[in-house]
């Protein structure tokens, strides 16, 4: 699956070197790292398709990275390598957001199965949410093609509509796609201005104090700054609003 980016993290030298020149072999863009706090370092500074992750390692085990990446980026699939079938082992790897768990030893053809099962899904999933052009969230109705944010919270049934900026609809999109979890600031940087600069970030800044106050109007929702990450979409639960 050529272009299909995966991190490696495996502590045994030995085993992860076959494992990294097998999956190539499968046309897999492999970074092997030793350790968790080497997989971490590698995760912030590159952007992974999947992650593979053995569970029993020095530093910075298993289980731990993956909560630290999933801080990070809720959406990548995650795999779980590890000598243990003990299910409290099993159980505690999905609550921390995994997409698989292979026990060792395992047939290399049948980690490629489920690497090529699990990405299938993940692009399944994407896809569907790529397709959507309108999006629902609070007390608003955002329609993208032709830009209008549509608030239906009025005391007495009534509706308020903007018509947004190209930049502004582009921004609520990624934000509605990613809502209730943090939005790196660098991926929409990426993702909206092409590139991560100082001159783009201030001019995100910009846009993102404009969407604030199209959306102050409705005490559901909010965006808010996540220090160290980015922002997040926040639609708050009616119980909690008073």
């Amino acid at each position: 699956m050529e272009g299909i980016s995966i991190l490696l993290v495996e502590d045994d030298h030995n085993f992860g070197d076959v494992l990294k020149s097998y999956l190539e072999m499968h046309d897999f863009d492999i970074t092997l790292a030793p350790n968790g706090v080497e997989g971490l370092k590698e995760f912030k500074k590159h952007s992974y398709d999947l992650c593979i992750l053995d569970v029993m390692m020095p530093k910075m085990d298993g289980f731990t990275l993956a909560k630290e990446i999933r801080e990070r980026d809720q959406e990548v699939p995650i795999i779980f390598l590890t000598a243990k079938t003990m299910k409290e082992d099993i159980v505690a790897g999905f609550k921390l957001g995994a997409d698989d768990y292979v026990s060792k030893p395992f047939n290399s053809e049948e980690l490629l199965v489920r690497i090529q099962a699990v990405l299938k899904r993940s692009r399944s999933e994407v896809e569907k949410e790529e397709d959507l052009s309108e999006y629902e969230f609070g007390n608003f109705h955002f329609d993208f093609p032709v830009r209008m944010l549509t608030y239906r919270g009025g005391d007495n049934g009534s509706t308020e509509k903007v018509k947004l900026s190209p930049k502004e609809s582009e921004l609520l999109k990624l934000f509605c796609k990613n809502k209730n979890k943090v939005l790196s600031r660098s991926l929409a940087l990426k993702e909206i201005w092409g590139e991560d600069s100082y001159f783009t970030a201030r001019s995100m800044d910009v846009f993102i104090t404009k969407l604030r106050k199209h959306l102050k109007i409705d005490d559901t929702v909010e965006i808010v700054n996540i220090h160290g990450n980015g922002f997040q979409l926040l639609e708050k639960d009616n119980t909690e609003v008073s």
